[in-house]
């Protein structure tokens, strides 16, 4: 009896162990020197701290072509590789996964009940902890190789103490001299006035932040912002294009007078183009941030002009009805394009 005791403790152990660092089935391999994780997030914190590390959480889904992005184009680079795991402890979490989360503050919370808390709209989302549980920086969305290192530069060596990801950023690929943001005809003319505009054109309004150079910039007139569904999307804004590295006046959502550029930081706008969309009454309400192929820009356009925000709280819960409804009408749907 005390054998059989003893056999089936070990067995409870290892069932215990293997159901605490096995992710939440994906769709989308996890590279095999992410951690396993018993997902006790202070305790990764203070173990990183010992090697110093910083911890890296990762919340990705299913079917998700930006996190199939990141774990075949970004980790499939040898250096992103190595410097990952030299600097962090990644941990991957399922936005709609159930195991159980101590987070920061002691809270325990299913996977799903933690993306929520943290206003998590996109997958992938990455949260850089630093030694004491706060964002060192977030990167809402993918970010391709070359931005993804300059993100991993600034957080391993502990810049947001010194200066924004957006400062960060510029210095290291400074402005164009010369350079001109790309027009469109649906661009408002003349000043930059947020709450003005709102106000007088009682529709919602959207600020694209934009820079030269910027390659996702570029990508987003050449193929987001020519597709028919973006264009009559679009018409239900009032669109404005601001340099966020500019030093041009503008009235912001507050009615603060700033430069741009100023506004861009205090926005927290760390990637171009990123766009902010305000409500009639110059509140924000949601953006995006990260790099977006045309398929999500018209969700997220049609995600505020039905206002389908205020009632469903969750952007991917939207995409995935906005995409069901699509595919029952025939529509072939793609995600990538």
């Amino acid at each position: 009896m005390r054998l059989l005791l003893a056999i089936c403790l070990l067995v409870g152990r290892a069932w215990a162990a293997e159901g605490a660092a096995v992710p939440s089935p994906y769709a989308i391999d996890i590279p095999k020197w992410f951690h396993e994780s018993f997902l006790d997030i202070p305790e990764e914190l203070r173990d990183a701290a010992r090697e110093r590390k910083r911890v890296m959480l990762y919340f990705g889904q299913d079917g998700c072509p930006y996190c199939k992005a990141l774990m075949k184009v970004n980790f499939g680079e040898a250096d992103i590789v190595a410097t990952t795991r030299r600097h962090f402890v990644p941990i991957a979490l399922n936005i709609w996964g159930d195991r159980e989360v101590t987070w920061t503050d002691g809270r325990k919370l299913a996977e799903k009940e933690l993306a929520r808390v943290l206003r998590v709209q996109y997958t992938p989302t990455l949260l850089f902890l630093d030694e004491g549980g706060r964002v060192a920086l977030r990167l809402n969305g993918y970010l391709a190789p070359d931005k993804f290192r300059v993100a991993l530069d600034y957080v391993s060596r502990r810049k947001e103490k010194e200066q924004t990801f957006a400062d960060f950023q510029a210095g290291r690929a400074p402005a164009a001299a010369g350079g001109t943001l790309a027009p469109e005809p649906f661009f408002e003319k003349g000043s930059i006035d947020v709450p003005r505009i709102a106000r007088e054109s009682k529709r919602p309004v959207l600020v694209v932040f934009e820079r030269v150079p910027c390659g996702d910039c570029d990508e987003l007139h050449r193929e987001g912002f020519k597709r028919p569904e973006v264009r009559k999307l679009l018409a239900s804004f009032k669109v404005l294009q601001v340099d966020a590295l500019g030093a041009g006046p503008v009235v912001a959502e507050d009615g603060r007078r700033e430069t741009a550029r100023d506004w861009a930081g205090r926005l927290q706008v760390n990637n171009t183009p990123t766009l902010v969309f305000f409500d009639a009454a110059a509140k924000e309400v949601f953006r995006v941030d990260g790099y977006v192929r045309p398929f999500h820009l018209a969700s997220a356009l049609d995600y505020v002009a039905s206002g389908a925000y205020r009632g469903e709280p969750s952007f991917q819960r939207f995409v995935q009805q906005r995409a069901d409804a699509q595919r029952a009408a025939g529509q072939a749907v793609d995600l990538w394009k």
